[in-house]
């Protein structure tokens, strides 16, 4: 019984990172984050720019925090992790885009009254 547990000891010790990956991982967290903060700060990003630089260092802290922290690759023991990120992913995307599709027509029709009640007069 207890072969057993020291397997699954060094089998759990094996999955995570060392040290210096964890640092590694903080550092460029860190360093995505004050990119962001100092593109919407400083000014010196053009206006027009600055939601899609968030978004390129927003979609880069999050491979970081996959890769580093939690340790997800495509590496052939990770894959069931990863195939369940991507779905969450998946998931999550169609709940955004469907409540934006939905407040976007709420939107237009509320901007337009005259388009509800010419519709409920034909019927």
């Amino acid at each position: 019984m207890s072969s057993q547990h020291g397997h699954s000891d060094a089998h759990q010790h094996h999955a995570h990172g060392s040290l210096k990956s964890y640092v590694v991982g903080f550092a460029l967290s860190l360093i995505l984050t004050l990119l962001s903060f100092g593109c919407v700060m400083s000014g010196a990003v053009p206006q027009h720019l600055v939601v899609p630089g968030i978004v390129v260092f927003c979609i880069a802290q999050l491979l970081v925090q996959l890769g580093f922290f939690l340790h997800m690759s495509a590496a052939p023991g990770q894959r069931d992790n990863l195939s369940i990120g991507v779905f969450t992913l998946l998931i999550i995307a169609i709940v955004v885009v469907g409540s934006l599709w939905v407040m976007h027509n709420m939107n237009l029709y509320m901007m337009h009254p005259m388009m509800q009640s010419t519709s409920s007069s034909i019927g």
